[in-house]
């Protein structure tokens, strides 16, 4: 009787510790999962359509960063805010603020490439240099949060797409993008925080502007102090778009639905 009851403990410990292992493997694959997002890229999708849409969802983008004066107080406003957003990161300043990454990446933030440099001279030397850009800054965020091979599949051309700088390169950057299953976006927004030196309520009032008589917005912010400090005016900006009916998003859902859509 001795001897069965020690057989059945023994049995039960190793279920458990079974069990305990495969939990530690399915959450490890799901956080991997989550920033890996495989994607099939192809010419009838783009992330700026979603702004035809009339539903009012609003996604908060930050460029430029990430920087240490001014993306923590960024993330400390969208944290109290519940606002979940994008950062679209420079490679060079990741390298420089590896947990500033982690932390916006640990609190539910997408973390997308906005190339290494920011120097169009680099950037648009040749294909070949841009593919590079792409492919540096995704191995410094796979440095940053620990996941090797990490790929946002989206990206934003510094001053954006629609900018006629450029042009040419850009037009030819789209096919170097799909081979590297990537998307880019630009925005239908903005609060004008790099143009020139705002006061605070300007900055608050440009975003007025901007967003009027529009449904889904892809909003241009920076976490950067270079020009303005666009998070001294962000709880305030959330609190007008929650008050004209907008809730909040990244492009994590999006991301998933048109991989599904795609398949």
């Amino acid at each position: 009787m001795k001897i069965f009851l020690l057989k059945k403990q023994f049995l039960i410990s190793t279920l458990i510790i079974f069990l305990l292992i495969i939990l530690f493997l399915y959450f490890l694959f799901f956080k991997s999962y989550r920033n890996i997002i495989p994607v099939n890229i192809n010419d009838d999708i783009s992330l700026n359509d979603i702004t035809k849409s009339n539903k009012k969802i609003a996604y908060l983008t930050f460029d430029d960063g990430p920087t240490t004066t001014a993306t923590s107080k960024v993330l400390d406003i969208l944290k109290s805010e519940n606002v979940k957003a994008t950062f679209f990161v420079l490679g060079k300043h990741v390298k420089e603020n590896p947990d500033l990454v982690k932390r916006a990446y640990q609190e539910g933030h997408y973390i997308a490439n906005h190339g290494y440099s920011h120097n169009n001279e680099i950037l648009y030397k040749n294909m070949e240099s841009f593919k590079n850009e792409i492919l540096s800054t995704d191995i410094e965020i796979s440095k940053a949060l620990g996941i090797e091979n990490y790929s946002s599949h989206i990206f934003r051309f510094p001053n954006g797409y629609m900018a006629n700088m450029y042009l040419n390169q850009k037009k030819k950057a789209l096919n170097i993008l799909k081979e590297l299953n990537y998307l880019y976006v630009d925005w239908n927004c903005l609060n004008k925080d790099s143009e020139k030196k705002y006061s605070n309520y300007e900055l608050l009032n440009n975003l007025k502007k901007s967003i009027k008589n529009k449904g889904t917005l892809i909003i241009l912010m920076h976490d950067t102090t270079d020009v303005n400090k666009s998070y001294e005016v962000l709880k305030d900006s959330i609190d007008y778009l929650k008050s004209q009916g907008y809730t909040f998003s990244n492009f994590y859902d999006f991301i998933s639905r048109t991989n599904r859509e795609a398949l």
